[in-house]
């Protein structure tokens, strides 16, 4: 068993916390995706620009090559994925196969806790963008991500045992 278990979601719905509580609680490694962001990347998006596939490409092999290096059964990363295009480079480029739990969150609610973040280089104006790119993988295991998160992470434990 090598798995990747992807917690996703936009901006706002809490894959970092959430991974890192999974984590956590199974004694998995935790990566948070952001860091292999390059500094263009994170400059693009705090002016409100949205990337593109091609700016994600350096993105999701950075990803892929730590995956990949990492001698554990299974890690636990937090990342976007909200495209098809990000989702197949992990797939194909982690040496693992890829479990994707997407934290389902209303846009309000993201909304709010985006606007509540100082140091973080998503602005919310990127909301709506995200949302619109988000196209969750047909084998996506759907979680409430306004659920409190012990309740949240039991869930996912639950689902991943079936997994």
């Amino acid at each position: 068993m090598r798995d990747l278990v992807i917690i996703m979601g936009v901006a706002g719905s809490g894959k970092s916390s959430i991974a890192e509580a999974l984590s956590r609680a199974e004694g998995w490694p935790f990566v948070e995706a952001d860091v292999h962001h390059s500094a263009a990347n994170k400059e693009k998006m705090a002016s409100g620009t949205p990337l593109t596939d091609a700016d994600r490409a350096d993105w999701v092999r950075s990803m892929g090559e730590t995956m990949t290096a990492m001698p554990e059964d299974r890690v636990v990363l937090a990342c976007s994925a909200l495209t098809p295009f990000v989702q197949t480079g992990l797939r194909e480029q982690s040496g693992r196969t890829c479990l994707f739990v997407l934290l389902d969150v209303p846009k309000d609610e993201l909304a709010r806790r985006i606007s509540s973040r100082a140091d973080h280089f998503m602005p919310v104006s990127l909301l709506d963008s995200q949302l619109a790119a988000l196209v969750p993988p047909e084998d996506v295991i759907r979680v409430d991500g306004t659920a409190a998160p012990i309740a949240l992470v039991e869930d996912i434990r639950t689902r991943l045992a079936v997994a």
